[in-house]
């Protein structure tokens, strides 16, 4: 179990390095020894695409980058012992050519933080407009002063767009100063200084990305004339092309000449200025990126002309106002706000690490467009730049209730790796389309088939994101033109991967399986799987009925182009029906699959922290032994199929699973929150919670420097909706069960419902929901009694928020000795230490 990572909680950061401030992310001090963290918290992005805060001078840096949202590679995986079906390519996000540079010399002494004598130095990420910016004082080595500014900006209404400026004003004394910007492809190359990969670190990491053998971006062309300069490259083995421009406007009274140079992997334009003290020297640099999955990089080229010509047509200033209304109407549906007007400096630090992570999410999703939103958005090469569930999990929910056509941009995605998913599933000799576990282009890349092919709950979690989303949107339009195809295909692979037993009652039950738990592999009747694939085959028939009354002639030419059949859809029916779902009468629990409770327990409370996370110091077979979990796998279950437990079989599972979860993944703390909130431990809620609020924020997993982890900031919104306001949608029907925590003393958020904007705010004594946008009615239950809410008819109740608590902390110990239906006993153990 992980609530022990923040020591109860506490803020972990260093406030007088990262100052609290309810709207901005500040630092103020450079440090060399967390350089790939801040790296990566100060990341700019769109969704399509995302600049890591490197600074503009090139070094120090940990991994510089710079990443294209689908822009990827292909290699051929190299398997140890090949088998029939196992995945043959890989695919790696490509380090895009880097246009953040703009190397700064000072009579000819290069500016680099790690050595320059700083006397003021603050860099701040705004998540008003989306804007870094720095400023600093350096006093050269021959004493002169300087300040230092620079902002960058990736556009969110214009997704190829990025702005960047530099500043250098000579606050004592004359000196000739040279910018030399550049576009530079480091993707081929190494780093000017040192080979980044050497940065990187040593040792097996599965999270982090692999590197490249052979050169990935072959030249097509390069130029550097008047203010403008370009690089063109296609991929070696994907084919994908790539254009990057760039613009420059240089502003100064002082005089100044420029130099250019073009090579095929570095254009640089090069501008030397005689300055004088008091006179600011500004250069503006405008960026275009333009990718394709195969269109000629001349073509390419064009459009980075194209979008440079109208930026410079409209202006900084346009875009920089565009940003901040684009800001200003995402925030007015996603805000989460927990602080009152007299807040202290404790509260604003959960305030600003919430909307932290909401802005995380903004930055991975907004202009996705045609693509997923991978595990670490495009703030770092963590995963490949792979998607996974996480994005219909963890993710999608967030989009469907503050952003809904985020929501359906995401799911559109994935209607267009249908084809490959249905090619996937014949490979694994199955009916219908599986979607692949981690996958860029459509295709499975994951290598381990164990903890990722053999994860088909992937069908389900994608069909839940369809699903929720139709009845939160009411889109059925998305639904009868791409959805309803979905729901037929994972169906049809349910009904073809399962089986029939009967032992008196005939029972359905799924083989071969793994859950989100990737401690536990390749099982029978994984209980996540079941009760989703359930869900998964409940819904499509539903669907299915809806469309044949409601649309009629759509529902025959779905008929035609599915080839769907009335038997088929009953057989769904009757497995959904007759679904398994495993229970153990002698620990009153669900077991998390067939075997699992066989296991002896991993008893986590012996295990030493410099062992975790497991993964990384223990061989697959040691930990598959074991009852111990990755991540929460049961209680995720409990979480996103609720009306399908009682309240007593939730806090049994809870109290059972809560004690052998590691917490290794970033995607359980969120989970086990949400749950600990419903069943009524307070604290433990509070506790995970902080730990998944401050994920990335304090490197609590040890590898924020390879990116953002998306997923856990999508986390944080279901904590705090999910969790502490008690909101769920079950059925169509929107409810809500609040259990505000002791911190917060009030609880204000936004929530998309059915052409509606409810905005809710709770405090310890009273719920007030008011309709913001729409007519209504809308129709609501709160703690099991129903009501309505309207434009003209608010809703308010008096209750207590902090709902029913239990009497005793939650134990962090393992059960012992609890009893099997077969009458064994459970015991517990560590495995021997590692070498």
């Amino acid at each position: 179990m992980n609530r022990d990572r923040l020591g109860g909680g506490q803020d972990p950061m260093d406030r007088g390095r990262f100052p609290v401030h309810p709207w901005r992310l500040v630092e103020r001090g450079h440090r060399a020894a967390d350089l790939g963290v801040t790296e990566t918290l100060f990341a700019v992005a769109n969704g399509y695409l995302g600049m890591r805060a490197n600074p503009e001078e090139g070094r120090d840096a940990h991994a510089h980058g710079t990443f294209v949202n689908g822009f990827h590679e292909t290699w051929p995986i190299r398997h140890a012992e090949s088998a029939f079906g196992f995945a043959q390519t890989g695919q790696t996000i490509v380090n895009v050519p880097d246009a953040k540079l703009m190397k700064l010399y000072v009579d000819d002494e290069p500016l680099i933080l790690g050595t320059a004598d700083l006397e003021r130095y603050e860099r701040s990420l705004d998540f008003r407009d989306g804007v870094l910016r720095r400023s600093l004082v350096w006093r050269t080595p021959s004493g002169k002063r300087v300040k230092v500014e620079s902002t960058r900006m990736v556009s969110m209404t214009q997704r190829h767009l990025a702005l960047l400026s530099l500043t250098v004003t000579m606050l004592e004394g004359d000196a000739p100063i040279t910018i030399s910007s550049q576009l530079l492809n480091r993707q081929d190359g190494t780093d000017e200084y040192h080979d980044p990969r050497a940065a990187m670190g040593e040792g097996i990491d599965p999270r982090k990305a692999s590197a490249f053998e052979d050169r990935v971006l072959v030249p097509r062309l390069h130029s550097a004339q008047d203010e403008r300069m370009m690089l063109g490259y296609s991929c070696a083995n994907s084919r994908m092309t790539i254009a990057v421009a760039a613009d420059h406007q240089l502003t100064t009274t002082d005089p100044s000449e420029v130099v250019r140079r073009a090579e095929a992997d570095l254009t640089k334009m090069v501008f030397r200025v005689e300055a004088t003290e008091g006179q600011p020297v500004r250069l503006q640099k405008t960026v275009a990126y333009h990718t394709s999955r195969g269109v000629p990089v001349r073509e390419l080229a064009d459009r980075c002309e194209r979008t440079l010509d109208r930026s410079r047509r409209h202006g900084l200033d346009h875009y920089l106002d565009e940003q901040r209304d684009w800001y200003a109407d995402f925030w007015s549906g996603a805000d989460v706000e927990v602080t009152s007007p007299d807040a202290d400096d404790e509260q604003i630090a959960v305030q600003q690490a919430i909307r932290f992570n909401l802005f995380s999410l903004a930055q991975a999703t907004a202009r996705a467009d045609q693509q997923g939103v991978p595990a670490k958005g495009v703030t770092g090469s963590g995963y490949e730049g792979h998607y996974f569930w996480d994005s219909e999990i963890y993710v999608a929910p967030f989009l469907t209730y503050t952003q809904p056509h985020l929501a359906r941009n995401l799911l559109h995605f994935r209607s267009r790796m249908l084809p490959a998913a249905r090619h996937r599933a014949r490979e694994m000799a199955q009916n219908g389309a599986l979607f692949p576990w981690r996958t860029i282009n459509g295709e499975e890349a994951s290598a381990y088939y164990a903890a990722g092919t053999a994860q088909v709950h992937i069908d389900a979690d994608v069909a839940h994101a369809l699903t929720k989303y139709v009845a939160a949107s009411g889109d059925v339009g998305f639904l009868v033109r791409d959805g309803i195809d979905i729901l037929v295909e994972t169906s049809r692979m349910w009904a073809d991967l399962g089986f029939w037993r009967s032992n008196g009652t005939p029972s359905f039950h799924i083989h071969g399986v793994t859950g989100p738990d990737e401690y536990t592999t390749v099982v029978n009747n994984n209980l996540f799987t079941n009760v989703m694939a359930r869900d998964n085959l409940e819904q499509a028939v539903a669907a299915v009925d809806m469309v044949r009354r409601e649309h009629p002639e759509d529902f025959t030419q779905i008929c035609a182009r599915l080839d769907l059949r009335d038997d088929e859809v009953e057989e769904w029916a009757r497995c959904a029906a007759g679904m398994h779902i495993p229970f153990d009468e002698g620990l009153g629990i669900h077991p998390q699959a067939d075997a699992f409770l066989d296991r002896e327990v991993w008893d986590l409370s012996q295990t030493p922290d410099r062992l975790r996370p497991l993964l990384l110091h223990y061989h697959p077979l040691v930990i598959y032994r074991f009852q111990v979990l990755k991540q929460a796998d049961v209680v995720l279950a409990l979480f996103l199929q609720g009306d399908r437990f009682t309240a007593e079989e939730k806090r049994a599972d809870f109290e059972y699973y809560d004690p052998i979860t590691t917490g290794d993944s970033t995607l359980s703390a969120v989970v086990q929150s949400v749950v600990a909130a419903e069943v009524g431990y307070a604290d433990a809620a509070w506790s995970y919670f902080c730990n998944a609020l401050y994920v990335d924020l304090a490197n609590l997993h040890g590898n924020t420097d390879d990116g953002l982890h998306i997923a856990s900031a999508g986390g944080v919104w279901a904590a705090l909706v999910n969790g502490f306001a008690g909101m769920r949608d079950h059925g169509g029907r929107l409810s809500f069960d609040p259990r505000l925590p002791d911190a917060f003393p009030v609880l204000r958020c936004s929530l998309r419902w059915q052409q509606h904007r409810l905005r809710l705010e709770l405090t310890a004594t009273r719920l007030l929901v008011t309709m913001v946008e729409g007519t209504g009615p809308v129709h609501l239950s709160v703690r099991g009694t129903e009501h309505t809410v309207s434009a003209e008819r608010p809703l308010e109740i008096d209750l207590d928020a902090r709902g029913t608590r239990l009497p005793h902390p939650l134990d962090e110990r393992p059960q012992l000795g609890g009893t099997r239906a077969d009458g064994s006993r459970i015991t517990a153990g560590v495995p021997a230490p590692t070498i």
